[in-house]
Protein backbone atom coordinates (compact mmCIF):
# COMPACT_ATOMS: atom_id res chain seq x y z
CA UNK A 1 0.00 0.00 0.00
CA UNK A 2 1.51 3.33 -1.05
CA UNK A 3 2.23 6.09 1.47
CA UNK A 4 0.28 9.40 1.35
CA UNK A 5 2.26 12.66 1.30
CA UNK A 6 -0.65 14.82 2.54
CA UNK A 7 -0.66 15.46 6.22
CA UNK A 8 -3.83 14.71 8.07
CA UNK A 9 -5.95 17.67 9.35
CA UNK A 10 -6.84 17.97 13.06
CA UNK A 11 -9.23 20.45 14.84
CA UNK A 12 -7.45 22.79 17.21
CA UNK A 13 -8.27 22.29 20.80
CA UNK A 14 -10.80 24.90 22.08
CA UNK A 15 -10.47 26.90 25.25
CA UNK A 16 -12.12 25.08 28.07
CA UNK A 17 -15.25 26.81 29.38
CA UNK A 18 -16.61 26.76 32.84
CA UNK A 19 -19.68 28.27 34.53
CA UNK A 20 -17.53 31.26 35.55
CA UNK A 21 -16.91 32.12 31.91
CA UNK A 22 -20.63 32.29 31.24
CA UNK A 23 -21.20 34.58 34.28
CA UNK A 24 -18.45 37.00 33.15
CA UNK A 25 -19.86 37.26 29.64
CA UNK A 26 -23.34 38.01 30.99
CA UNK A 27 -22.06 40.70 33.36
CA UNK A 28 -20.03 42.36 30.60
CA UNK A 29 -23.03 42.53 28.30
CA UNK A 30 -25.18 44.12 31.01
CA UNK A 31 -22.59 46.82 31.69
CA UNK A 32 -22.39 47.62 28.00
CA UNK A 33 -26.17 48.15 27.85
CA UNK A 34 -26.17 50.32 30.94
CA UNK A 35 -23.21 52.37 29.59
CA UNK A 36 -25.09 53.08 26.42
CA UNK A 37 -28.16 54.23 28.32
CA UNK A 38 -26.61 56.76 30.77
CA UNK A 39 -23.43 58.24 32.15
CA UNK A 40 -22.87 59.62 35.58
CA UNK A 41 -20.07 62.18 36.07
CA UNK A 42 -19.18 63.63 39.43
CA UNK A 43 -17.65 67.11 39.43
CA UNK A 44 -16.77 69.70 42.03
CA UNK A 45 -20.04 71.48 41.33
CA UNK A 46 -22.15 68.39 41.80
CA UNK A 47 -23.27 65.27 40.04
CA UNK A 48 -24.30 65.50 36.40
CA UNK A 49 -26.52 62.78 34.98
CA UNK A 50 -27.07 62.79 31.25
CA UNK A 51 -28.95 60.40 29.06
CA UNK A 52 -26.88 59.26 26.12
CA UNK A 53 -29.51 57.35 24.22
CA UNK A 54 -33.00 56.07 24.47
CA UNK A 55 -34.38 53.10 22.67
CA UNK A 56 -37.08 53.48 20.07
CA UNK A 57 -39.46 51.79 22.43
CA UNK A 58 -39.08 54.44 25.19
CA UNK A 59 -41.98 54.60 27.59
CA UNK A 60 -44.74 57.13 26.89
CA UNK A 61 -46.19 59.47 29.54
CA UNK A 62 -49.87 59.53 30.33
CA UNK A 63 -50.43 62.55 28.08
CA UNK A 64 -48.87 60.81 25.09
CA UNK A 65 -45.46 62.57 25.15
CA UNK A 66 -42.22 60.68 25.31
CA UNK A 67 -41.10 60.04 28.89
CA UNK A 68 -37.48 59.98 29.95
CA UNK A 69 -36.16 56.45 30.57
CA UNK A 70 -35.68 55.46 34.14
CA UNK A 71 -32.18 55.55 35.56
CA UNK A 72 -31.04 53.14 38.21
CA UNK A 73 -29.58 55.24 41.02
CA UNK A 74 -29.21 52.45 43.53
CA UNK A 75 -25.49 52.27 42.93
CA UNK A 76 -24.87 56.01 43.58
CA UNK A 77 -22.75 57.06 46.49
CA UNK A 78 -24.29 58.86 49.43
CA UNK A 79 -22.91 62.26 48.34
CA UNK A 80 -24.21 61.87 44.80
CA UNK A 81 -27.61 60.81 46.11
CA UNK A 82 -27.75 63.87 48.38
CA UNK A 83 -27.14 66.13 45.36
CA UNK A 84 -30.01 64.52 43.46
CA UNK A 85 -32.35 64.75 46.43
CA UNK A 86 -31.73 68.48 46.98
CA UNK A 87 -31.89 69.44 43.28
CA UNK A 88 -35.15 71.31 42.55
CA UNK A 89 -37.57 69.68 40.20
CA UNK A 90 -38.39 71.86 37.21
CA UNK A 91 -41.47 71.09 35.17
CA UNK A 92 -42.87 72.92 32.16
CA UNK A 93 -46.32 72.42 30.71
CA UNK A 94 -46.41 70.98 27.21
CA UNK A 95 -48.42 73.95 25.88
CA UNK A 96 -46.26 76.59 27.56
CA UNK A 97 -45.39 79.63 25.43
CA UNK A 98 -42.95 82.44 25.96
CA UNK A 99 -43.09 86.04 24.96
CA UNK A 100 -40.96 89.14 25.34
CA UNK A 101 -41.74 92.83 25.16
CA UNK A 102 -40.40 94.67 22.15
CA UNK A 103 -39.63 98.26 23.12
CA UNK A 104 -41.02 100.91 20.80
CA UNK A 105 -38.30 102.41 18.64
CA UNK A 106 -38.67 105.96 17.42
CA UNK A 107 -36.44 107.05 14.54
CA UNK A 108 -35.51 110.71 14.62
CA UNK A 109 -33.95 112.12 11.50
CA UNK A 110 -30.69 113.97 11.86
CA UNK A 111 -31.19 117.73 11.94
CA UNK A 112 -30.24 119.48 8.72
CA UNK A 113 -26.69 120.75 8.63
CA UNK A 114 -26.29 124.40 9.51
CA UNK A 115 -25.98 126.74 6.54
CA UNK A 116 -22.45 127.60 5.55
CA UNK A 117 -21.17 130.85 6.95
CA UNK A 118 -21.57 133.74 4.58
CA UNK A 119 -18.58 134.51 2.48
CA UNK A 120 -16.67 137.49 3.76
CA UNK A 121 -17.57 140.60 1.90
CA UNK A 122 -14.56 142.43 0.74
CA UNK A 123 -14.94 146.12 0.45
CA UNK A 124 -14.39 147.30 -3.08
CA UNK A 125 -11.15 149.20 -3.36
CA UNK A 126 -11.66 152.89 -3.43
CA UNK A 127 -11.52 154.12 -6.96
CA UNK A 128 -8.87 156.64 -7.69
CA UNK A 129 -9.95 160.12 -8.54
CA UNK A 130 -8.93 159.61 -12.13
CA UNK A 131 -11.11 156.46 -12.32
CA UNK A 132 -14.04 158.30 -10.77
CA UNK A 133 -13.67 161.07 -13.24
CA UNK A 134 -13.41 158.61 -16.11
CA UNK A 135 -16.85 157.31 -15.17
CA UNK A 136 -18.33 160.81 -15.52
CA UNK A 137 -18.95 162.05 -19.07
CA UNK A 138 -16.94 165.10 -20.07
CA UNK A 139 -20.12 167.03 -20.71
CA UNK A 140 -21.46 166.40 -17.20
CA UNK A 141 -23.11 169.38 -15.63
CA UNK A 142 -20.92 171.37 -13.21
CA UNK A 143 -23.36 170.64 -10.37
CA UNK A 144 -22.73 166.88 -10.76
CA UNK A 145 -18.98 167.41 -10.67
CA UNK A 146 -19.30 169.33 -7.41
CA UNK A 147 -20.85 166.27 -5.68
CA UNK A 148 -17.69 164.20 -5.97
CA UNK A 149 -14.90 166.74 -5.62
CA UNK A 150 -14.20 170.44 -5.40
CA UNK A 151 -13.87 173.05 -2.69
CA UNK A 152 -15.86 176.09 -1.68
CA UNK A 153 -14.91 179.24 -3.51
CA UNK A 154 -12.95 181.75 -1.45
CA UNK A 155 -15.08 184.33 0.34
CA UNK A 156 -13.47 187.05 -1.77
CA UNK A 157 -15.01 185.44 -4.89
CA UNK A 158 -18.59 185.03 -3.63
CA UNK A 159 -20.99 185.58 -6.47
CA UNK A 160 -18.37 185.07 -9.18
CA UNK A 161 -19.56 182.23 -11.42
CA UNK A 162 -16.14 181.52 -12.96
CA UNK A 163 -14.40 181.01 -9.59
CA UNK A 164 -17.28 178.91 -8.26
CA UNK A 165 -17.14 176.63 -11.31
CA UNK A 166 -13.34 176.38 -11.12
CA UNK A 167 -13.54 175.40 -7.41
CA UNK A 168 -15.67 172.36 -8.31
CA UNK A 169 -12.70 170.69 -10.01
CA UNK A 170 -10.29 170.92 -7.11
CA UNK A 171 -8.67 167.47 -6.86
CA UNK A 172 -8.68 166.64 -10.58
CA UNK A 173 -5.16 165.47 -11.48
CA UNK A 174 -2.86 167.36 -13.78
CA UNK A 175 -2.71 165.76 -17.23
CA UNK A 176 -0.48 167.08 -19.98
CA UNK A 177 -2.77 168.14 -22.85
CA UNK A 178 -5.89 167.36 -20.75
CA UNK A 179 -9.01 169.39 -21.42
CA UNK A 180 -11.71 167.39 -19.54
CA UNK A 181 -12.51 166.49 -15.91
CA UNK A 182 -10.51 163.29 -16.50
CA UNK A 183 -7.42 165.49 -16.30
CA UNK A 184 -6.38 169.08 -17.10
CA UNK A 185 -3.26 170.99 -17.94
CA UNK A 186 -3.20 174.70 -17.02
CA UNK A 187 -4.67 176.16 -20.25
CA UNK A 188 -7.02 173.21 -20.74
CA UNK A 189 -8.45 173.93 -17.29
CA UNK A 190 -9.03 177.67 -17.87
CA UNK A 191 -10.59 177.12 -21.31
CA UNK A 192 -12.92 174.41 -19.91
CA UNK A 193 -14.09 176.62 -17.01
CA UNK A 194 -14.71 179.65 -19.21
CA UNK A 195 -16.64 177.48 -21.65
CA UNK A 196 -19.15 176.75 -18.84
CA UNK A 197 -20.18 180.41 -18.88
CA UNK A 198 -20.20 180.65 -22.65
CA UNK A 199 -16.75 182.16 -23.24
CA UNK A 200 -14.37 180.50 -25.68
CA UNK A 201 -10.66 180.81 -25.00
CA UNK A 202 -7.73 179.79 -27.18
CA UNK A 203 -6.15 176.44 -26.37
CA UNK A 204 -2.66 177.46 -25.25
CA UNK A 205 -1.57 179.73 -22.39
CA UNK A 206 0.39 182.02 -24.70
CA UNK A 207 -2.68 182.54 -26.88
CA UNK A 208 -4.89 183.18 -23.85
CA UNK A 209 -2.44 185.91 -22.83
CA UNK A 210 -3.82 187.96 -25.71
CA UNK A 211 -7.48 186.94 -25.39
CA UNK A 212 -8.51 189.87 -23.23
CA UNK A 213 -7.50 193.16 -21.68
CA UNK A 214 -4.57 193.50 -19.28
CA UNK A 215 -5.51 195.08 -15.93
CA UNK A 216 -3.42 196.06 -12.92
CA UNK A 217 -3.23 193.83 -9.88
CA UNK A 218 -5.06 196.48 -7.88
CA UNK A 219 -7.93 196.47 -10.39
CA UNK A 220 -8.04 192.69 -10.85
CA UNK A 221 -11.36 190.95 -10.02
CA UNK A 222 -12.15 187.30 -9.20
CA UNK A 223 -12.52 185.39 -12.45
CA UNK A 224 -9.73 187.25 -14.30
CA UNK A 225 -6.86 185.24 -15.79
CA UNK A 226 -3.38 185.29 -14.26
CA UNK A 227 -0.62 184.72 -16.80
CA UNK A 228 3.10 184.13 -16.42
CA UNK A 229 5.50 182.67 -18.97
CA UNK A 230 4.45 179.02 -19.50
CA UNK A 231 1.51 179.06 -17.05
CA UNK A 232 -2.01 180.48 -16.69
CA UNK A 233 -4.57 180.36 -13.84
CA UNK A 234 -7.83 181.93 -12.58
CA UNK A 235 -7.76 184.76 -10.04
CA UNK A 236 -9.85 183.87 -6.92
CA UNK A 237 -9.60 187.21 -5.12
CA UNK A 238 -7.27 188.42 -2.40
CA UNK A 239 -3.95 186.70 -3.00
CA UNK A 240 -5.45 183.36 -4.18
CA UNK A 241 -5.69 181.57 -7.52
CA UNK A 242 -7.19 178.32 -8.90
CA UNK A 243 -4.97 176.39 -11.29
CA UNK A 244 -3.67 173.08 -12.59
CA UNK A 245 -0.09 173.16 -11.36
CA UNK A 246 2.37 170.51 -12.58
CA UNK A 247 2.41 166.75 -13.35
CA UNK A 248 1.81 164.70 -10.22
CA UNK A 249 -0.39 167.35 -8.59
CA UNK A 250 -4.10 168.22 -8.79
CA UNK A 251 -6.29 171.27 -9.32
CA UNK A 252 -5.98 173.40 -6.20
CA UNK A 253 -6.70 176.78 -4.66
CA UNK A 254 -3.46 178.33 -3.50
CA UNK A 255 -1.67 181.63 -3.03
CA UNK A 256 -0.32 183.51 -6.01
CA UNK A 257 3.32 182.46 -6.19
CA UNK A 258 4.32 184.26 -9.42
CA UNK A 259 6.64 187.22 -8.78
CA UNK A 260 5.25 189.52 -11.51
CA UNK A 261 2.03 188.01 -12.97
CA UNK A 262 -0.15 189.59 -15.64
CA UNK A 263 -3.88 189.94 -14.94
CA UNK A 264 -6.18 189.62 -17.96
CA UNK A 265 -9.88 190.32 -18.08
CA UNK A 266 -11.88 188.46 -20.69
CA UNK A 267 -15.36 189.72 -21.51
Amino acid sequence: MPESSIAARHRAAGRPTTPLNDLAATATGSLAVVGRRSAVAAASSGLVVSMLAAPASAAQSTDGSAALPAVDTSALTASARAVLDTAPAVTVAADATWTFDVPAVTVIADPPPPPPPPAPVRAAPAASRSQARAAVPAEAAPAEEAETRGAPAPASANGNAIVEIASRYVGVPYLWGGTTPNGFDCSGFTSYVYAQVGITLPRTSSAQRNAGTVVSRADAQPGDLIWSPGHISIYAGGNMQVDAPTPGKTIQIREIWQSNPTFIRVT
